[in-house]
Formats: structure tokens, C-alpha cells, sequence
């Protein structure tokens, strides 16, 4: 982190599925070009605090400034065209368009403080995704369809991605070209979030780590801190 405002900062938001309250005055921020990672066990909140941030869940409390903007309680597609990009764990690539349809609809103009992005910067970032542009998407492999839902989000030229658990259900293979991509983005200035259960994966991108269990910010910290706290590993992340 630098001097400089934060990217991305949530203060103090509490959010529910119905009457279940699911995040409990929850805090976090992402530096300009840092990738952060939100670390924790299945069901601690990871993915309703990126869904918080994003609009899909709105926060009961707290505040959530993107670039010193406040988004908390707009609808996602506004955030969305603010220039925060969101994949989901899910996916939700539209299976009957091809790849090259897909990236089309994730188009948006460029802006002045995010890298840009054309079809053609995409296919060489991901060379895959170029020698099947003319595929519906339904037919492609799993790790093949994550690689193209982070391609179609960074045709909308956002200057932040949430990532939602990029690497859970790939090949280790397919894990390790997700790392090197995020560490290409990261070197072209995108600052990222990324929530995650895989250690060995977040200590390979991540600049700084939060962990969260039962909605709550229990630690927070440099991945070399964590790295060597076998502690608060042990209560927090092994399964």
C-alpha cells in the first residue's frame, strides 16, 4: 500500500440473506495496482463480501467507496460501469454464444485510468481462448470457460476485478496459467480483490492477505507475515 488513496474501501458493512445476517461490521481495502486476497474456509463470507461490494448483495450498514466514489446500495450494473469488474465462481458465461460473442458482450470504452483491452490484446494474454473464438462457450472445459469469463470482464477495460475463488475446480495445470495471468494484470496496473480457500494459490499472487471467518475480519496482514504465522493458519485455514 502507498500514501496514495485506496482503490476499493469497505468500512463497517453488515449484510443479510433475509433475516440470516451473514457479515458483521466488515472491513478491507485494495491499494492502487495491489492484488489483495480475502482468504477463508467454505461458508466464512467470502463471496457475499464480494457480492456486497459489487451490488448484488446491498449492505444493511457500512460504507463502500470505489476510487472515493460511494457505491453501497447502487445497482450493480452502475458499479459495473464505474469500471469494477466482478467475476463470479459460478461463471455464467452464455453457453449457446461462441467466445467471440462472449468477449462482445462484455464490451465497454476505454478509460483513462485503466489498462485497455481489444479482443486481440485478450487472445494473446490468453492464446487458448484465440484458437477457439469460433466455439460456443457450452463446449469448452471448465478452466477454459474461467479463462474466458476474466477475458469478457476485462473487455468492459475495468481499472478493479473481484475474483470469486479463481482457482477452485481446475486442473493444477490450469492453476498456474491462472496465477501467471493475474500477474500480468497486475503489471499492466489493474488492482484486483480475490476471495479463496487455495493458500499455495493466494501466496503466488497476492500481495496482502484478509482472513474471514463467520463474516468477521479475524486477521489481516502481508503474505510474508502469514506466511510464517503457522498459528493463525492452523486456526483459520486448514480444513
Amino acid at each position: 500500500m502507498t500514501g496514495a488513496a485506496p482503490m476499493l474501501e469497505v468500512a463497517g458493512i453488515s449484510s443479510f440473506y433475509g433475516w440470516a445476517r451473514i457479515l458483521f461490521d466488515l472491513s478491507l481495502s485494495v491499494g492502487r495496482g495491489e492484488v489483495a486476497v480475502l482468504l477463508g474456509r467454505n461458508g466464512a463470507g467470502k463471496s457475499t463480501t464480494l457480492k456486497s461490494i459489487v451490488g448484488l448483495v446491498r449492505p444493511s450498514g457500512g460504507s463502500v467507496a470505489f476510487q472515493g466514489t460511494e457505491i453501497a446500495g447502487m445497482p450493480p450494473h452502475r458499479i459495473v460501469r464505474m469500471g469494477l469488474g466482478y467475476v463470479p465462481e459460478e461463471r455464467r458465461i452464455f453457453t449457446d454464444l461462441t467466445v467471440a460473442e462472449n468477449l462482445e458482450v462484455g464490451r465497454q470504452r476505454p478509460r483513462a485510468d485503466a489498462p485497455e483491452w481489444s479482443v486481440d490484446k485478450l487472445f494473446a494474454l490468453f492464446p487458448n481462448l484465440a484458437e477457439m473464438q469460433g466455439r460456443p462457450a457450452g463446449r469448452m472445459s471448465g478452466g477454459e470457460q474461467q479463462m474466458l469469463c476474466v477475458a469478457r470482464t476485462l473487455m468492459g477495460n475495468p481499472s478493479l476485478i473481484l475474483l470469486d475463488e479463481p482457482s477452485e475446480g481446475l486442473a493444477p495445470v490450469i492453476v498456474d496459467q491462472m496465477a501467471a495471468t493475474i500477474g500480468e494484470l497486475k503489471s499492466r496496473g489493474l488492482s484486483i480483490l480475490l476471495s479463496e480457500q487455495n493458500l499455495r494459490f493466494a501466496r503466488m499472487v497476492s500481495d496482502r492477505a484478509y482472513i474471514i471467518e463467520k463474516g468477521r475480519i479475524r486477521w489481516q496482514g502481508s503474505m510474508d507475515d502469514l506466511e510464517s504465522d503457522e498459528a493463525v493458519k492452523q486456526q483459520y485455514l486448514v480444513v
